[in-house]
């Protein structure tokens, strides 16, 4: 190589400007190895997540964009309204599909972001036939057949054959990076992915240090009441989340005359149901997606965060807005698997409380516990705090990852004449 850092591409079906889930991520990674020096562009689609539908001025077959600094190549695929089973992959073929066919210049590195799995299948199989000599890496943020078997509760042969997919994919990447320490035995173990092969790269908080935010004005504008405690829950809202848990803690409220407000703020494939199971429920609202000026203040001014899964949700993902609640110095209650990432999480960081999933009364009562100990709650708030400074930096992460790329690809210029490693890719 003739250039001071590697050329790197990113390929990966969510990106800025999308405001949640993975999106922020990679295009933090992007614009931060940009300006470390090292050349990146992304290969990605249109903004879509997390409403699953094209954004207003978008959907061009092809479009080429500059984001922070970094050229984005936006490929049109096919966005489900219902993304579930086949549908979404469906979704993720279609932008294999245009990823195997769209050029991605002379990159020292490619980084596949999975999600998604299937298109991040077929440029692993697209950089085998046209890249054979660059070091193909794969960005696990959610493990596929680990989630399906959590919600489907069987091996069916659907979740089979992803597997298959999965453990194609991963053994043939020549680095496995994953987000959490947890996720590292279902990767090797589970998927037969050798253990010098595997990295962990937490996450990050990736907004800005937020600006302290007028609590009393916020409230007033969002219609929420001084003397009650507010509980927000941030994000998308799929399956995964199982939001109809907090309606019903929310419609118990109602019939215990509790002063608290549950609060779903954000979009996603879930939402028109939840608001017409919500119909009527005066404890509950609902909020569209904030800009992260909004955002950040939202988090500020409410008296709790909620994150909620769906029972048997346990070890697939780390939920990224815990990365966000952190930042806020807010107190976290979970309804979520005791004994999964998310409460290992919250607990390493000592943020918050811990209820279990699917049971509304627990939640509800998580709530109000919080509600009556301010002193527990600040000291949750400035541990969560504490914790986003220092586990989660964003400076540390990106670092990590610009020398993962360095020695993958130092040991892959080694290795160029050894046609057993190339035969991985």
């Amino acid at each position: 190589m003739t250039r001071a850092h590697p050329q790197v591409v990113l390929l990966g079906i969510n990106y800025p400007p999308e405001p949640t889930g993975i999106s922020p991520y990679t295009g933090a990674l992007a614009s931060g190895l940009t300006r470390r020096g090292y050349p990146a562009a992304a290969i990605t689609t249109h903004p879509h997540y997390p409403d699953w539908r094209v954004r207003d001025g978008y959907g061009q077959w092809t479009r080429h964009d500059l984001v922070d600094g970094v050229p984005v190549r936006r490929l049109r695929h096919f966005v489900p309204r219902r993304p579930r089973g086949v549908a979404r992959a469906i979704s993720e073929l279609s932008f294999g599909l245009r990823l195997a066919l769209t050029p991605w210049g002379k990159p020292d590195a490619v980084v596949a972001v999975s999600p998604a799995l299937f298109s991040s299948a077929v440029a692993a199989f697209r950089a085998g036939l046209t890249h054979r000599d660059v070091p193909f890496i794969v960005w696990v943020q959610d493990l596929y057949t680990q989630g399906m078997t959590e919600f489907q509760g069987k091996a069916s042969l659907f979740v089979r054959g992803v597997r298959a997919v999965e453990r194609w994919l991963l053994q043939r990447a020549d680095r496995v990076v994953v987000i959490h320490d947890r996720f590292v035995p279902r990767v090797r173990d589970d998927l037969g992915v050798s253990a010098d092969r595997i990295a962990v790269i937490r996450n990050w908080a990736h907004l800005a240090p937020m600006l302290p935010a007028d609590i009393v004005a916020v409230r007033a504008s969002l219609g929420w009441a001084e003397d009650e405690t507010v509980v927000l829950h941030s994000g998308n809202m799929g399956m995964k989340q199982g939001l109809e848990n907090v309606i019903e803690a929310a419609r118990m409220a109602d019939e215990r005359q509790e002063r608290v407000r549950f609060v779903l703020m954000g979009d996603g494939s879930a939402r028109a149901t939840l608001q017409k199971l919500g119909t009527g429920v005066h404890s509950l609202s609902l909020l569209p997606p904030l800009d992260d000026a909004g955002f950040a203040a939202a988090l500020q001014a409410a008296d709790v965060l909620l994150v909620n899964e769906r029972p048997g949700v346990a070890e697939m993902a780390v939920p990224s807005k815990l990365t966000s609640y952190f930042s806020a110095g807010r107190p976290v209650l979970a309804a979520t698997d005791p004994d999964g990432i998310t409460a290992e999480e919250i607990r390493n960081a000592g943020a918050g409380v811990i209820v279990p999933a699917g049971d509304p009364s627990a939640l509800l009562d998580g709530a109000m516990t919080l509600a009556a100990d301010t002193n527990r709650c600040a000291l949750y708030g400035r541990s969560a705090l504490e914790y986003r400074q220092t586990v989660l930096s964003a400076d540390f992460a990106i670092d990590t990852f610009a020398r993962l790329i360095d020695a993958a690809c130092e040991s892959g210029s080694e290795d160029n004449d050894d046609a057993s490693v190339h035969s991985r890719v």
